[in-house]
């Protein structure tokens, strides 16, 4: 028994001297967690929610007052270009087209008439023409005989007689022509005002028909058969039979940051998703970039606000699908991750290892330096980890310049080389961290802090 508890002692001091000497060792020793320094591929995303949106569609309003009649389609119906869709009544419009034809045909059966009066007028005139060509031939000859003193006075009278009277008939057939012509031409004015009577009562029949003006999808039907619509504004109610979509172009109608807008350009490409259609990404690019800021709380332009409040904003930004499925439907929730710059094969390093550091404040804290009346400058860089000459791990602050930045990772332009081993964390240790202070690598992350309740 006494051989066992001295064993047990001796088991104990031995942990105990182990114990003291890794205190001993890590005693001035910060632990951090560190990452190499890579090459790899960077894209910078910005990310807008909105909805789904055919780029074109149209409200199918009411053109004229009346009952529903027929609604030949519902809602998700695909319709082709000019099919009807909708009709009203229309029992007057049409009774006035039936008589306003009627009249047009009676004005051309008249017209026929007076054209015939013409050919009638015309030939009178040739054969008023052709008698008095004969009477002044009888009259050329009836001078020279009562010259010679060969016919009497009564004959050479009524020779001149018949000879005034041929030359009358000849106006009067020319008079009865003109009259012809000019009736006819009266009758031709009437009947291009009954055609224009006509286009006017055809078009009010036409607004009783809703027609198709492309191919498309119902999307929207607030009116049904029975109801009366009304002429009015557009989204007035009782004014709209519904909304038809092309769906061939669909484009995803999203706000992004007032902080992001300026990255976005016109054809950059985009990644959208669909809360209704999870697991699937449609292709798309940018094709609108709104220039009028839109307040966050309110969904109103700046231009149309009357509030002078500082708040957040957002800009509408438009991404045309590339190839959009049957699946999508207007007004669904979407997001979409734009990329505004994309880089391969650059040096990177994690986002979290960036911080802002003054080198002078530790010249002074240290004693290096007497402490200085001036402001401090801190600048952006990474703790460098290093052996130093007794092969100790050590930190120094480098001063780094980014580029681009991705989802979790930052473009380095100039301070780091690949390969370079740098602290990403923790990030309190981060901050206290100071230049040339002794590390050691920590393999074990620390937990995620648990939120703290409100007090």
């Amino acid at each position: 028994m006494k051989k066992i508890i001295l064993i047990v002692l001796a088991v104990v001091a031995v942990a105990g001297l182990v114990a003291f000497y890794v205190y001993h060792q890590q005693s001035g020793y910060t632990k951090v967690l560190t990452a190499k320094i890579v090459r790899q591929d960077l894209a910078t995303v910005v990310s807008g929610t909105g909805q789904i949106k055919p780029k074109t569609y149209v409200n199918l309003g009411a053109t004229a007052m009346g009952r529903v009649t027929h609604l030949f389609v519902k809602e998700g119906d695909m319709v082709k270009k000019g099919q009807t869709v909708a009709t009203i009544e229309h029992v007057q419009q049409e009774a006035n087209v039936a008589g306003q034809q009627a009249t047009i045909a009676a004005a051309k059966t008249d017209i026929a008439s007076y054209v015939a009066a013409e050919k009638t007028a015309e030939a009178n005139v040739d054969h008023a023409k052709a008698d008095l060509e004969q009477k002044q031939s009888d009259w050329d000859r009836a001078q020279g005989l009562y010259k010679d003193g060969i016919l009497a006075k009564q004959d050479y009278d009524a020779k001149k007689a018949a000879y005034d009277l041929a030359k009358a008939s000849v106006s009067q057939a020319t008079a009865s022509l003109n009259q012809a012509k000019a009736q006819t031409d009266s009758a031709r004015g009437h009947l291009a005002t009954q055609v224009a009577n006509l286009r006017f009562n055809q078009d009010l029949l036409d607004r009783t028909i809703a027609i198709a003006p492309f191919d498309g999808i119902v999307t929207n039907q607030p009116i049904r058969e029975g109801e009366t619509v009304v002429e009015g504004i557009q989204n007035t109610v009782g004014s709209t039979f519904m909304t038809i979509a092309d769906m061939s172009v669909v484009t995803a109608e999203v706000k992004v940051d007032e902080t992001d807008i300026v990255n976005i350009k016109i054809g950059q490409p985009a990644d959208v998703t669909v809360d209704a259609l999870p697991g699937k990404t449609f292709k798309g690019h940018v094709t609108l970039v709104g220039d009028q800021a839109i307040l966050r709380s309110t969904g109103i332009a700046t231009s149309q606000s009357t509030t002078g409040t500082e708040e957040a904003k957002d800009f509408k930004v438009v991404v045309t699908l590339d190839a959009p499925s049957d699946e999508l439907r207007p007004g669904l929730s979407s997001t979409a991750k734009i990329t505004t710059a994309r880089k391969s094969s650059v040096v990177s390093l994690p986002i979290q290892a960036l911080t802002m550091h003054d080198p002078e404040a530790d010249k002074v804290k240290t004693g290096v330096q007497a402490a200085s009346p001036a402001k401090s400058n801190p600048e952006q860089g990474v703790f460098v980890v290093d052996k130093d000459g007794s092969g100790k791990l050590r930190v120094k602050f480098v001063k780094v310049t980014t580029g681009i930045t991705g989802a979790t990772d930052v473009e380095v332009l100039t301070g780091l080389t690949e390969g370079q081993e740098i602290v990403t964390g923790p990030f309190k240790t981060l901050r206290a961290l100071k230049d040339n202070a002794l590390v050691k690598r920590d393999t074990v992350k620390p937990n995620a802090p648990t939120p703290s309740s409100g007090s």
